[in-house]
C-alpha cells in the first residue's frame, strides 16, 4: 500500500516556525532557527510543515469549499441547521470569523517558507550528496519550492481578503498593517518569477513518484498565468484602475508577453499532457474497475472509462496522469483526534448527496446542490456535461434508489460528480468508501473515506490561460478536440464558457466572475428549489459594495489593536 504522505505530516508541525496569532510566534519543542535547517532532512519536514498549512480548519474558510459556495454553478444546500453554508453561499458573514483558518495557516504557511528559504541559502549540504552540483540542486528544489509556496499562501490570502500584510523575513515585525492590493500581487509576482528562475527545468514524467504533489518550475509558470489573469482583471474591472502589467517589488513588472514565454515553455517543455478523455481524471471512472464489476456504474463502462489516478505518471491506482499539476492530498485521520477530520476531502464530503448511501455514490452532507440553469445551458453533446454532474434517480448513473430526504434544502436534483463519495461492497458484501479499500484503511466511518486529490492545477489550465492572454484558439480547441467538440475561433465570450464547462466545481469560476468583472450579473435569477421537502425559491443577492472579497477576521482585527482596516461592505 503506498502511504498518501505528501501534503499531511502531523509530526513535523512540532518542527515548524508558527505564526498562530498576530503576535504569536512559538518555538516548540526546543526546536529554533540557531538549530535546525542545517540537514536535508530538516528541510524535507520543515517543507511538509509548509503543505501543512494548506489544510484549514472551518470547511467554510476552506478554499475548495468556500469558492464553490460563492460560484453561480452552486447553491448552498445542506439540511435546516446549515446556516454557514447558505449565508457564505448568500454573501453574508455567517460568524466574525468564518474565514479565520484560512488567514492563519495561510500566515503559519508564510512563516516556515521564510525560515526555510533564509536557512537553506545559508545551510551547507555539501556532505550530504555524491557532489556539489546534486547539493546545489537539492537547495535551488527547497528555495524554489518555498518561494512558490510563499506565493501560493499570499495568492489565497490576497483573492479572498483583498491586500494583507507582508511578512517575508522572519525576523520582520508582526504587527504590519495591510499592503495594498497591488504591493500584495507584486511579492506574489516576485516570489513566482524568483521561483521559477531558481527551480530546477526537470520534466515532469522524470520527478520521481515519491515527491509528487510538490511544487516544481512548471507549476510556478502556470501560477504566474493565473496570478496575471486575474491581478489585471480585477484592478481593470472591480477596482476601475485598468492595466495589462504585473507589478514586482523592485518597480518592475512583468506584461502579457513574458506571461505567454512562461505558459509557453509550460506546453513546449514540462512533459505536462492532457488526459485523453476529460472523465478520466474523476475517481468515479475507476470504481467499476477497483469493484471487479461493470455493473457498480454502468454508464462508465459503456464509455469505456478508466482513472488515469492521482500519484502522477506512475500511480498506485490508474493509467498514468499527466494533466494534474498541483494538488492537495489527503489522507485518513480520525474525526475528533488533532482535528483529523481536515484531512480527509471535504468538498467531497460535504458535497455528496444527502440523506442516500447508493452504490457507488455514497453519502454526503448535501452542500453545494448543482444549479439547474448549469444543466439546462449545457449542450448535451459535450461529454463533460455528465461528466461532472450527477442526476439523481438515474439507475444507468447509480442513482436509481435514490430518495429526497426531508432535510435536504436547495434540491436541484443535480450534484457534482467531480468531487464525490465513491463506494462499492467489499470481499464480505459491506458497502465501504473505494479509498478506504484501495488503501486498506481500517476506519470505515463515511466522513473520513475520502482520500482524493484535489486539484489547484491542471494542464487544461495552462492551455485554456494561453489562449486567454494571447486572444488565439489554439488552447481552447485542443481542450475542445480532447471533449470530441469541433474547433471554433477565439473570443472572450466562447473562452468564458469553455472555462465554465472545464472546469465546473473546481473552485475557480467564482474567480473567474471577479476578475471578469461578471460577479455583479451573475446571480440575476430566481430558481424554484425544494427546501426539506417543501416547495421555495432561492435568489442569491450579492452585495457589489464588497468587491468580491470577504471579510478579515474579526479576531485579527482585534488583536491588531486597530492597524487593520475592515473590508467594505464587512
Amino acid at each position: 500500500m503506498k502511504k498518501i504522505k505528501y501534503f499531511i505530516a502531523l509530526s513535523t508541525l512540532l518542527f515548524a516556525v508558527g505564526c498562530e496569532d498576530y503576535l504569536e510566534t512559538d518555538n516548540i519543542y526546543g526546536k529554533s532557527l540557531e538549530t535546525y535547517y542545517s540537514t536535508p532532512t530538516d528541510i524535507e519536514e520543515a517543507m511538509a510543515g509548509v503543505y501543512n498549512a494548506i489544510y484549514v480548519l472551518t470547511p467554510e474558510g476552506s478554499e475548495p469549499i468556500a469558492a464553490n459556495l460563492m460560484s453561480d454553478m452552486m447553491l448552498g444546500g445542506g439540511g435546516p441547521d446549515d446556516a454557514s453554508a447558505k449565508r457564505v453561499d448568500n454573501f453574508i458573514d455567517p460568524a466574525e470569523d468564518t474565514y479565520r483558518s484560512m488567514w492563519t495557516q495561510s500566515y503559519n504557511g508564510i512563516a516556515r517558507t521564510n525560515a526555510i528559504i533564509e536557512k537553506t541559502a545559508e545551510a551547507d549540504f555539501s556532505s550530504y550528496f555524491p557532489s556539489a552540483e546534486e547539493a546545489q540542486q537539492f537547495k535551488d528544489q527547497a528555495i524554489g519550492e518555498a518561494l512558490f509556496m510563499r506565493a501560493f499562501f499570499y495568492f489565497r490570502l490576497a483573492k479572498f481578503f483583498g491586500g494583507v500584510p507582508l511578512i517575508t523575513a522572519v525576523d520582520d515585525p508582526k504587527d504590519v498593517p495591510r499592503a495594498s492590493y497591488s504591493e500584495t500581487f507584486a511579492q506574489i509576482a516576485s516570489d513566482l518569477k524568483l521561483a521559477i528562475e531558481t527551480l530546477p527545468s526537470t520534466p515532469f514524467p522524470t520527478i520521481p513518484t515519491a515527491t509528487y504533489g510538490h511544487a516544481n518550475k512548471w507549476v510556478a509558470e502556470a501560477y504566474m498565468g493565473r496570478v496575471y489573469l486575474f491581478y489585471t482583471g480585477y484592478m481593470t474591472h472591480m477596482n476601475d484602475t485598468p492595466t495589462n502589467t504585473l507589478p514586482l517589488v523592485d518597480g518592475g513588472s512583468i506584461g502579457a508577453s513574458e506571461v505567454t514565454a512562461y505558459l509557453e515553455d509550460v506546453i513546449n517543455n514540462s512533459g505536462y499532457a492532457l488526459a485523453s478523455d476529460f472523465r478520466n481524471l474523476w475517481p468515479y471512472s475507476y470504481v467499476n474497475i477497483a469493484a471487479g464489476n461493470d455493473e457498480i456504474l454502468p454508464w462508465a463502462a459503456e464509455e469505456g472509462l478508466s482513472w488515469v489516478g492521482q500519484d502522477g505518471a506512475n500511480p498506485t491506482f490508474g493509467t498514468g496522469n499527466y494533466e494534474s499539476m498541483f494538488v492537495q492530498r489527503f489522507s485518513f485521520g480520525d474525526w475528533g483526534w488533532n482535528n483529523g477530520n481536515i484531512y480527509t476531502n471535504r468538498l467531497s464530503l460535504f458535497g455528496s448527496i444527502r440523506g442516500n448511501s447508493l452504490v457507488p455514490f455514497g453519502e454526503g452532507w448535501g452542500w453545494m446542490t448543482v444549479n439547474p440553469r448549469l444543466w439546462a445551458n449545457w449542450d448535451d453533446e459535450d461529454p463533460r456535461k455528465l461528466g461532472s454532474i450527477l442526476q439523481v434517480g438515474e439507475p444507468n448513473q447509480g442513482t436509481g434508489n435514490w430518495s429526497l430526504p426531508n432535510n435536504q434544502d436547495h434540491f436541484t436534483g443535480f450534484y457534482n460528480k467531480k468531487y464525490t463519495a465513491l463506494q462499492y461492497p467489499n470481499e464480505a458484501g459491506t458497502v465501504q468508501g473505494m479509498f478506504v479499500q484501495l488503501y486498506g484503511w481500517g476506519n470505515a466511518d463515511m466522513q473520513l473515506m475520502h482520500a482524493q486529490d484535489f486539484i489547484f492545477m491542471r494542464y487544461a489550465d495552462v492551455l485554456l490561460m494561453h489562449s486567454e492572454i494571447t486572444g488565439t484558439a489554439d488552447g481552447m480547441n485542443a481542450v475542445r478536440e480532447r471533449a470530441g467538440l469541433d474547433p471554433i475561433g477565439y473570443s472572450l465570450e466562447a473562452l468564458k464558457q469553455e472555462r465554465l464547462h472545464e472546469f465546473a466545481f473546481e473552485g475557480l469560476r467564482w474567480f473567474d466572475l471577479v476578475r471578469w468583472g461578471d460577479v455583479e450579473s451573475a446571480f440575476n435569477y430566481t430558481l424554484n428549489v425544494s427546501n426539506s421537502g417543501a416547495a421555495a425559491t432561492y435568489q442569491v443577492n450579492y452585495r457589489p459594495e464588497t468587491k468580491g472579497l470577504v471579510p478579515i477576521p474579526e479576531s485579527e482585527i482585534r488583536l491588531s489593536n486597530g492597524v487593520y482596516e475592515q473590508n467594505p461592505g464587512w
